[in-house]
């Protein structure tokens, strides 16, 4: 029965049993080949976009053995993503993307050090916006300590706003929600006050919002990752949706869409991150089915094309 109220929050091993007794197809298993980087890896990447009139693919770039990155443009050529000419290199990590009116929105994670702890890092959100790549410029900074901020433009022209807080309000990473009436209200005050969507992690697990979509009916889908540790300390990330209506603010409980064995065999930055698959973006195609991308164990970029998971929330009759 697809809902959209009563939310519980289900842990990650839930998840994943009722995920693998779906037993939904999984096909066109892909590992995207990079060029023109030397012996960096691409990974964490976004899904194609366009940019004056050319598909793009936006990238983390790093070495295997560190984590100071920097976020590069691809374009295909043949059976390769190459580095486009001209583009603008962001020292940042996992690009996520959107549109804002007739504007790109291109944002990524900044790494730089603590202010308290020596020694250690800390990280923030970024956006830049332009009418083409090219034109990209810094427009908002988000708040110390927060990934996985993301906002879309949405039926009414006001834009949905997605926060992930850690620490005394978020826990290991919470998804708080709100809207703002324009880019103007996009503050660090509004991204603190926003309120946490209820009952959807537990205190030892943590997620956060990667793609949004907006659904034909209004309804807004979040494509995320869950994620958690077992008692070896290895990581374990999965790619999940839900949905949320903006105008009632009932949403979805998280649905596992996809997990680390549907994807081709693979190499991973670190042992504890084998398990890792972080969800970059969903293509929509009018087959019913959707073009997942992601990264792959910190090394790698994926893709995979699994049923449409927004599908049946797409069908539901929601109140204007």
């Amino acid at each position: 029965m697809v809902k959209i109220t009563d939310n519980e929050a289900i842990i990650c091993e839930t998840l994943l049993e009722q995920y693998l007794d779906k037993s939904e197809p999984v096909i066109n298993p892909v590992k995207l080949l990079f060029t023109g980087v030397g012996e960096r890896d691409v990974y964490n990447i976004t899904a194609p976009f366009e940019d004056e009139g050319e598909i793009v693919i936006a990238g983390r770039v790093e070495s295997r053995d560190s984590e100071h990155s920097e976020i590069m443009f691809f374009v295909e050529r043949y059976d390769a993503w190459v580095p486009r000419e001209g583009m603008p290199k962001l020292t940042l990590q996992d690009p996520f993307y959107t549109r804002i009116g007739e504007e790109i929105v291109l944002g990524g994670v900044e790494v730089y050090p603590h202010p308290t702890n020596d020694g250690a890092l800390a990280w923030r959100t970024v956006m830049y916006k332009g009418k083409r790549l090219q034109d990209l410029t810094l427009f908002f900074t988000g708040p110390n300590g927060m990934k996985d901020l993301r906002i879309a433009e949405i039926h009414d022209g006001s834009i949905a706003m997605f926060t992930r807080p850690q620490g005394e309000k978020g826990g290991r990473g919470k998804i708080g929600f709100t809207q703002l009436a324009s880019l103007a209200e996009l503050t660090i005050e509004r991204i603190e006050e926003t309120p946490l969507l209820k009952d959807q992690f537990i205190e030892a697990e943590w997620g956060g919002a990667n793609d949004l979509h907006l659904l034909s009916n209004g309804m807004i889908g979040i494509l995320g990752h869950i994620a958690s540790f077992d008692e070896a300390e290895n990581r374990h990330y999965y790619p999940m949706v839900f949905v949320l209506d903006p105008r009632t603010g009932d949403y979805s409980d998280i649905e596992l869409i996809a997990v680390r064995d549907r994807f081709l065999p693979g190499v991973a930055k670190r042992k504890d991150l084998i398990d890792v698959v972080f969800s970059g973006g969903l293509v929509r195609k009018e087959d019913g089915t959707a073009d997942l991308y992601a990264g792959i164990s910190d090394a790698e970029a994926h893709r995979i094309t699994i049923p449409d998971p927004f599908l049946k929330f797409e069908a539901l009759e929601v109140r204007v």
